[in-house]
């Protein structure tokens, strides 16, 4: 881990990271918050919430926008934000459009050519990310998830895919069914192949009929999102939840959209969600 910046906020320390991922046959990027209580001699691990970023974006943007970190040091929480995919291996189209490749790993294991070797994002921050920040940092090994839009479906699918590993999970404006939707529809054509029954596995309303674990969802979604109609379908993933018993908290807010505007006007409820599932307050 190469350290890369950090900056004092909230008595904690917002600290950027370069590293060579294995997994991913890259150098990687991303971002930890760590609360005033983990720092220094005296300094206890904090529990960790992933957060997982949309389209288009790095591990920057919920560190600059979202307003999480003040919160986060009263509550002695620590925050990771990885990168949306895979950088700098420039494979053939990778950077041809906003929805696929480059800032679009969809948090996936690629299994079609020439993305398989490098787009695994899943296993990236569901294995090789913690186990490097937990290895090397102040932090308690106790994990939550959360995420928006392309993040918001990956926090889901990590969430649903790994019973007993989070305590706690969450999403913004998730992608709720990718694979009825357009922006699911070519991620998981381009890096899954044509066999829709091997998307399954990526799609967090067809996993919610066999979830082994039964995590209570917190789901927020702007009424005046420009996506919510054509590829959000929040209400699929509330229906398929209340035909087999699964708890979700789907609160619908009137006037929002996509941006992180929204995001930060309801951040502080999911931190407390988080904190609650770990034991933080």
């Amino acid at each position: 881990m190469e350290l890369l910046a950090t900056n004092v906020c909230f008595d904690g320390e917002h600290r950027r990271y370069r590293h060579s991922s294995a997994t991913l046959q890259c150098d990687m990027e991303f971002a930890v918050f760590l609360p005033p209580s983990a720092l220094g001699e005296e300094g206890k691990p904090a529990p960790v919430l992933y957060w997982l970023s949309g389209l288009t974006c790095t591990d920057q943007n919920f560190m600059q926008k979202a307003g999480a970190q003040k919160l986060a040091a009263r509550l002695g929480l620590a925050i990771v934000c990885p990168d949306t995919s895979p950088r700098g291996v420039d494979l053939p189209g990778e950077h041809d459009s906003y929805d696929f490749g480059s800032g679009a790993g969809f948090y996936v294991n690629a299994t079609e050519q020439p993305w398989a070797p490098h787009y695994r994002m899943y296993d990236y921050v569901v294995k090789e990310l913690p186990q490097l920040v937990e290895n090397e940092l102040p932090l308690s090994g106790e994990r939550s998830v959360s995420g928006h839009s392309m993040g918001g479906h990956g926090a889901l699918i990590c969430a649903l895919k790994n019973p007993g590993y989070y305590k706690s999970v969450s999403a913004f404006a998730p992608i709720a069914n990718p694979m009825a939707c357009p922006w699911g529809q070519k991620a998981f054509k381009g890096y899954l192949g044509d066999d829709q029954s091997k998307w399954e596995a990526w799609d967090a309303t067809r996993l919610i009929p066999t979830a082994k674990e039964r995590l209570p969802l917190l789901v927020d979604q702007g009424t005046a999102d420009e996506f919510l109609e054509t590829q959000l379908n929040p209400e699929t993933l509330a229906d398929v939840c209340e035909k087999f018993h699964h708890h979700i908290n789907l609160r619908m807010h009137r006037g929002y959209d996509h941006s992180y505007f929204f995001i930060a006007s309801f951040i502080d409820d999911h931190l407390n969600h988080h904190a609650r599932a770990l034991g933080l307050a």
